[in-house]
């Protein structure tokens, strides 16, 4: 009889134990399964940050480091008219396009710093298009709405007289321009959010590694003391 018990004891142990390591293989598959999504999850945003770090690097941060207009300066609005128009083209359709033309809206303005008066220009790309106008618009059919809109622009302009504007400081570039197409806070923005994926990333990434390292120290502790 007390043989029959102790087998029944040994088999009742060894279904409990059985049962432990069948429970402890579950939750380390588990573990494992999110151990490997967050790993993945930190390679991802290392991955993001780095094409990040490249589209940002060949346009923001490529047009911010070859733009000229770099000081900042306070302007005074000495005029601001419409003087002639400028030809142009707008899209019809497939492979049809039709002639208009836009208002040449030229702005001069006076630099406190040197009392110089030079053209102002709405940005870097205006130098590019027509470095005589002030803005060029959209070329639209509608001349009536566009000459509104620039007229929009001259009163405004006229009513704000001093301005923040950018200058050349080689005065290689005898104009101003009102603003830069990619300024400080772009280029900052473009630097800090990448950043911070990467260190998450990085971070996350570690702190995996680091709960795998110490969950294997526990567990040869935990033979030793057996």
């Amino acid at each position: 009889m007390f043989h029959w018990v102790g087998n029944n004891h040994r088999s009742i142990y060894q279904k409990i134990h059985a049962y432990e390591i069948l429970d402890k293989r579950k939750t380390m598959t588990a573990l494992k399964a999110g151990e490997d999504r967050a790993i993945l999850l930190g390679l991802s945003m290392v991955l993001f940050s780095v094409m990040m770090y490249f589209l940002l690097g060949i346009t923001v941060l490529r047009s911010y480091s070859d733009s000229v207009w770099t000081d900042e300066a306070s302007c005074t609005v000495v005029n601001a008219t419409i003087t002639w128009y400028e030809n142009c083209s707008y899209s019809c359709g497939a492979e049809c396009w039709r002639s208009s033309s836009y208002p040449c809206l030229q702005v001069y303005v006076s630099l406190n710093s040197s009392e110089k008066v030079v053209r102002l220009l709405h940005n870097e790309e205006t130098q590019d298009s027509n470095p005589e106008c002030f803005y060029i618009p959209k070329c639209y059919k509608d001349y009536a709405a566009t000459l509104a809109m620039l007229q929009n622009i001259s009163e405004r302009l006229r009513s704000q007289s001093r301005v923040q504007c950018f200058v050349d400081p080689t005065d290689r570039m005898k104009n101003a321009i009102l603003t830069q197409i990619h300024g400080r806070v772009a280029v900052f923005h473009s630097l800090f959010w990448p950043t911070c994926t990467l260190i998450g990333g990085t971070i996350l990434i570690a702190m995996v590694k680091l709960t795998q390292y110490l969950s294997i120290m526990c567990e040869r502790l935990s033979h030793i003391k057996r």
